[in-house]
């Protein structure tokens, strides 16, 4: 995770032959800052997969896109495509796809996944290489049981855990932007964290990372309490990481 949270969201995954940057929810400087800092670089990139248009999502998008250095492609779903400002022209390494299907990128197999989030289609991916799969479910009100069937099986899950309902109750945000995060559309509570990983987190996931969490209405170690309590209830080993949102987290390699 090169950063995660209302202020800009974007994931490194590789392996010997292909990057993928998931979400270029920061700056062009501030991406290429994150990846020299594991040692990557924006020039390696081969795809920029996009999971909705929303800002924190997508704000250095048409920088990099505009960018005749970079090689990477830009894959957007055919609905999220127009609805991204790309500026005055729009780059010509679009690969538009529909929610729902699966596509390649080098030797990594992608699938895509629709999710129930206020944005225009908003996905989220399932990625397998070399017998590794790696699962990303942000921005999702609630998960649904077609979501669950495409997190099954993960060596890496990345899961939303946005909000304490309590704090976010509380909290300075107008009453319907609460509203808006508390509902099925919105974004994923603590409480609902912790009863896909009670109920639907399977022992073969060997890393779970928590992130996209509220500055304002969550806090780390209440995300990390309520995580390790349910994974020792269910007598796993998984570790559990929480992504940050103004450095790069932890590099799992497998």
């Amino acid at each position: 995770m090169l950063a995660s949270g209302s202020s800009g969201n974007a994931a490194l995954l590789a392996t010997d032959n292909t990057r993928i940057l998931v979400d270029a929810g920061l700056s062009m400087l501030q991406i290429r800052k994150r990846l020299a800092a594991i040692g990557e670089s924006l020039e390696s990139l081969d795809a920029v997969l996009v999971t909705h248009e929303h800002s924190d999502h997508v704000a250095g998008l048409p920088v990099l896109a505009r960018n005749r250095d970079l090689r990477a492609a830009y894959y957007l779903t055919h609905l999220t495509e127009p609805a991204i400002d790309w500026g005055e022209t729009r780059p010509a390494r679009v690969e538009r796809f529909q929610a729902g299907s699966a596509f390649t990128v080098g030797d990594i197999e992608v699938q895509s996944f629709s999710i129930p989030h206020d944005a225009r289609d908003p996905v989220g991916f399932a990625f397998a290489s070399q017998g590794i799969r790696v699962g990303i479910a942000t921005d999702l009100g609630y998960v649904p049981e077609s979501i669950k069937f495409h997190l099954r099986r993960m060596d890496v899950l990345l899961l939303e855990a946005n909000h304490d309902l309590d704090m976010l109750k509380v909290g300075p945000y107008p009453w319907s932007v609460k509203q808006r995060v508390m509902s099925r559309v919105g974004h994923l509570s603590n409480l609902h964290m912790s009863d896909y990983l009670m109920q639907d987190l399977e022992s073969c996931t060997s890393h779970v990372v928590l992130g996209h969490l509220s500055e304002q209405n969550n806090h780390p170690a209440i995300v990390r309490m309520m995580a390790a309590e349910a994974i020792e209830r269910r007598g796993f080993s998984t570790r559990l990481s929480i992504a940050a949102q103004h450095a790069p987290g932890e590099v799992f390699q497998l």
